[in-house]
């Protein structure tokens, strides 16, 4: 976006201090607080600030979320905090009642900030693990009124068709090139895996084939909730954050986002996970086998994705050694259950 400063000084800091004045839960304003896109891969850009209703942030989406989507995300989580999850980002009004704020090509939002630090890494134990899992069971049940009749499995199919699509531009004879800076850092990370990748993949299809006629009722599911989107205070889980994935399907999919994000291959943990889930909603034992299939495959095909969305789709990040680190990771999770 040629001609936009986001990380600070720029036109869109501007763009972001006119739209806090249409949002009276941003007066009396102190300073905006430019975060770029807070260390995430969305294309979102983040502001932090202190207004009347406590410390908040001021959202602009990526310009590929229309407002209509936007808008059907704050009626769930407006839903979610009615029914006491705390942990869910308040969502405030501008002055005309809209949630959704229209400028410059972006739709903006204004969010409670939440307190706590993405820090599990760092400080893991099994009463935040078991926090984080009950808090995504009350999540799912706060948003099965949403839910769909019974049908195929969303993710499986996804998955599949990113095995398609994959399988046919390699078919073409591209291949991921080295690249100038600042490239530079991630490319020894992705020649490493397009050469193993080949062996990889089969593993994928292995997987999924048994689930394609699996048919059960699909809600609305966070789809990438991660480890750098869950916020502590000790052992508390004290935010949820980021919306951007948001869309229906089965619930398995985001347990095997999470436990594959905190714990990794160690069974102890996903058993752990599970049963605090289990506590708050139930899952049957196939929901269970579905939730680590779709680890195993996502695993895989978030290495495909990766090296489609920098050497094919040119995709720009902030921050590329946080993406050479992710890579690396799932590197290493594969490579430890193929050896």
């Amino acid at each position: 976006m040629s001609g936009w400063n986001e990380s600070g000084g720029g036109l869109l800091d501007k763009l972001a201090a006119q739209v806090r004045e249409r949002c009276w839960s941003a007066r009396p304003c102190g300073p905006l607080v430019p975060l770029g896109n807070g260390g995430g891969f969305s294309g979102a850009r983040l502001w932090r600030f202190q207004g009347v209703a406590g410390r908040l942030c001021l959202r602009a989406w990526p310009t590929t979320k229309p407002a209509a989507w936007i808008r059907g995300l704050h009626r769930l989580m407006e839903s979610a905090r009615r029914q006491g999850l705390d942990f869910i980002p308040t969502v405030y009004a501008a002055g005309d009642g809209e949630t959704v704020v229209e400028s410059a090509g972006r739709v903006w939002e204004l969010t409670q900030w939440m307190e706590g630090r993405a820090d599990f890494a760092e400080h893991p134990s099994p009463a935040r693990l078991e926090a984080a899992c009950e808090a995504l069971a009350r999540l799912h049940r706060a948003w099965e009124a949403f839910a769909a009749p019974a049908g195929p499995c969303p993710a499986v199919h996804f998955r599949r068709k990113a095995l398609a699509d994959w399988q046919a531009l390699v078919a073409t004879g591209w291949r991921p090139q080295a690249s100038s800076t600042p490239f530079d850092i991630l490319w020894p990370v992705a020649e490493r895996a397009w050469r193993r990748l080949p062996r990889w993949l089969p593993e994928v299809s292995r997987c999924l084939n048994p689930w394609i006629d699996f048919r059960s009722p699909v809600q609305p599911c966070l789809r990438d909730v991660w480890h750098d989107h869950l916020l502590f205070e000790g052992d508390r889980l004290t935010g949820l954050v980021d919306y951007g994935a948001v869309k229906a399907d089965h619930v398995a999919t985001d347990l095997a986002r999470l436990l594959g994000s905190l714990v990794g291959d160690d069974p102890e943990g996903w058993e752990r996970g599970l049963r605090a889930y289990r506590r708050v909603r139930g899952l049957t034992d196939n929901d269970e086998r579905l939730a680590r299939v779709l680890d195993r495959t996502s695993t895989i095909l978030g290495v495909v994705n990766w090296l489609r969305w920098v050497y094919h789709e040119g995709r720009s990040y902030e921050d590329i050694e946080a993406v050479a680190r992710r890579l690396e990771n799932l590197i290493n999770r594969i490579e430890n259950w193929m050896t």
